[in-house]
Parts: C-alpha cells; structure tokens; sequence
C-alpha cells in the first residue's frame, strides 16, 4: 500500500483547481440508469469510489465508458434488478442505485451496505419512503427486496434523528420521477448534490418543483431521456484547500466554486478572523500575522456546517490561540481523527459529541494512521503546518473522495511524496 510522507514547508501559494463533486457524481451516475437512453456526465472526478460505482452499473447491465478523462457516457438498455453484496460492500453510497432500479424496472434486490467508521449510517428512511410510495419492502438475509408494481406518488416525510438524509433523498427522489401520480417529499435534504442530481433529472424529462428547498412536489412521467451533464464543483474538496492555505499561513486563490455553496464553512473562517477576498467563482486566502481566533462549530445538515469539513476545521484550530469547541451532530463518532493529531502535538478533549481544542499547538512530524476520507485531509493539512516529517498510512481513505491531491498540493508549495509502503521507516510502522 501507498503512504504520505508530508513535510512542512512554510506558506503555500499560488492557483489551485477544484474538481468535481465526489458526493454530486455519484447519485449522478446512478441516475442515468433511469433511461435507456445515452447519458453524458461530465467533470466527473477520477476516483476509487467512481470506480466502484461504475463496476456495479455494469454488473447490473449499464454499457458505461470513458470516452475522455472526467467524461463518462452510461448506456442503460437492459438492467438486471440485483446489486450483491461483494460490489455493494466496497462503497456505501452504492445503495443510491436502490432508487433508480426501483423507478425503472419496479423491483430491486440490493445489498445492505456493511458499517462505516464515523458511525452507524442506517437506511431507514430510504425504506420508508419507498414504502410511502406504494412499494412493499422487505429485508431478508441482508438484502433490501422491494416490489414496486403497484407504485405510486404520496407523501413522504424524510426527516431523522440527525435531520434530513442526504442519499435518502436521492433515492426517493430518483424512485419518484417515474411513479405515476404526484410525490411531495417533507423534510428532503437541501444539499447542493441534490439540487445538481434534480436538475440532471429535470434535464432528462422529470417534472421537479421546489428544487433546493425541503419540500420538493414530483410529477411522475412515462419516460426519461439521455442528455448531456456538467457535475458541479466539490465544495468539500475547495474547503480543504482554503484550510490547507489558512494552517499554513499562505496566499492561495481556490478556482472554479461557487462561494454560496460554502457560506456556513466561510462565515465560521470570517468569525476567526481569516482575511479572504471572495469573487463569483474564486477564493483568495491570504496570509495573515498573529493567531486567528477561535470559533464555535456545530455540523448540522446544509445549509449548516459541513461535517465533511470538520475534522480540516480541527486541525486549524488546534494551531489557533485560544479554545474553540466542535460539536458533531451528524455522526457523533466522527472524531478518529483526533488521537493522530494528540501525537502531532495538539491539545483535544473529547467530551460527548464535541472536540475541546485548546491553541496553540506547534504540530511536530509524527507517524499517523488516516481512519476515513476528511480524517487523511486533516493529517496532511496538520502535517503541511508542522515541524520535521508526517508519515501517514492507510490513504486509500483519501483516493476516495480527493483528486491528484498531492499533485495539486504539490502545485502550491506544498511538500507530500506518495510512496510505497515499502519506503517508510519500519520503526515508524503503526501495529
């Protein structure tokens, strides 16, 4: 396996990219399963988890190619209604492929995902919804079964313990616009991924009102067509790389996002004090003296703060003067990140759902182990800002959601190596 050897190397600067959506593109892609027609996505990020789902869009029939880097055509003439468990386990969002089967061959047979790290991530509501819509469900063996022959439009409420289901919504939403009769879906999540997957489906013929509020009203149709789609740009991935400008006290300009998609991540950096000048489709960081100032954060479903952001936010707070409290509302679990930071150096108290981060710390070069996605960005943010050299393991984490991340970073001063296992000190070896 591969690892980060990550070396602080003062400010960075310069221009960075950002890609597209990981969390966009893949419902994306599950829902050009619903025509037979030719789908066109572009600006598809190259990664693992839009590999794994590519994988299983073919086992179930789809004709899906790669014309072009970040362009994928998908071909949906045949489908078969069952997504097993070998496929389905390697990516949880696999289970949005439940909605478009259900929509378009009125039956589906699909693994349950296995567990996620951060938490228990249920599928409830998922069902329960499909319910709502005149479906009969049923869990046998760790398949989800549904019998969608008598489906039809209704109401359906979606909210939960932690809010709004984000991939709950998708596949109720992609169930619907093929269901006769009208659908009005309370509570539905409001993230911009779901607004970018409405609007691919209005694209393709679906009738969607209410788009980006909680209350979306479905007009089911006979037929859906192919088109061509352009996945919005990864608001995850731009929060990163201004945090990544911030820890390091740097002047960076983050290109091609919106800033209304980040608006509860920036006012959070506004609040400590962060200078940034902020244009229609661009974010300059720029350097600063002093300490910033803490802040208070609470994740909480969009438009809120992003739980996706707050294990990057953990890390710069843990070099800011003063104490700043994270609270985490969507998964409670979500702070694996923080032992590797305590061996960095940083001071973090776990108290319930919430991190005590007291600044500031002088991070110091340390061997780390990534346990998921946003926790390997944090490490290599902390290990940008720190003295001497961050071994971290286990980044396939990162391969899944971040693009070329050590390239881009690379791009802008930033000093991370990918190499293999075999290169890293044996004493520094995690057990």
């Amino acid at each position: 396996m591969d690892v980060f050897r990550v070396t602080g190397n003062g400010p960075l600067n310069g221009e960075i990219e950002v890609g597209g959506a990981k969390n966009a593109a893949l419902p994306l892609l599950a829902a050009t399963l619903l025509t037979e027609e030719t789908v066109t996505l572009r600006n598809v990020p190259d990664l693992s988890d839009i590999r794994f789902m590519v994988e299983i869009m073919r086992h179930v029939g789809a004709v899906v190619e790669n014309p072009e880097p970040g362009t994928w055509q998908v071909t949906a003439k045949q489908l078969t209604h069952i997504a097993p468990y070998e496929l389905v386990r390697k990516m949880r969002a696999s289970v949005c492929l439940l909605g478009p089967l259900v929509g378009r061959l009125r039956k589906a047979e699909v693994s349950i995902p296995g567990g996620c790290v951060i938490g228990p991530r249920p599928i409830d509501l998922h069902l329960k919804g499909l319910s709502k819509l005149n479906c009969s469900v049923s869990v046998d063996r760790g398949y989800v079964n549904v019998d969608a022959s008598k489906m039809e439009g209704g109401p359906v409420f979606l909210g939960g313990r932690s809010g709004s289901t984000v991939t709950g919504t998708a596949n109720i939403v992609m169930a619907a616009v093929l269901a006769p009769g009208t659908t009005r879906i309370e509570c539905a999540a409001c993230e911009p991924e779901v607004v970018d997957l409405c609007n691919l489906l209005v694209q393709m013929g679906a009738k969607i009102a209410g788009i980006g509020s909680p209350e979306l009203t479905i007009t089911g149709v006979d037929k859906l067509f192919g088109c061509t789609h352009s996945v919005i740009a990864d608001r995850i991935e731009a929060g990163t790389f201004i945090a990544a400008a911030a820890i390091t006290r740097g002047d960076v300009t983050v290109k091609g996002i919106a800033p209304n998609l980040l608006g509860a991540f920036l006012d959070k950096l506004e609040e400590a004090g962060l200078p940034m000048e902020v244009r229609d489709d661009q974010i300059r960081v720029l350097p600063y003296l002093g300490s910033l100032k803490p802040v208070d954060i609470i994740t909480l479903p969009y438009p809120g703060f992003p739980t996706d952001l707050q294990a990057q936010m953990c890390a710069l707070m843990a070099v800011t003067e003063g104490i700043s409290i994270i609270t985490e509302r969507i998964y409670p679990n979500r702070f694996m990140h923080v032992p590797e930071l305590q061996r960095m150096g940083a001071d973090i108290a776990i108290e319930g759902p919430s991190a005590i981060v007291k600044g500031p710390c002088k991070f110091s070069g340390a061997p780390v182990m990534a346990s998921d996605l946003r926790a390997s960005a944090a490490l290599i943010l902390a290990g940008m800002a720190a003295k001497g050299e961050t071994w971290i393991q286990r980044i396939y984490h990162l391969d899944r959601g971040y693009e070329r991340f050590e390239h881009k970073l690379a791009g802008i001063g930033g000093k991370i190596e990918r190499l293999s296992d075999k290169e890293m000190p044996k004493e520094l070896w995690a057990e």
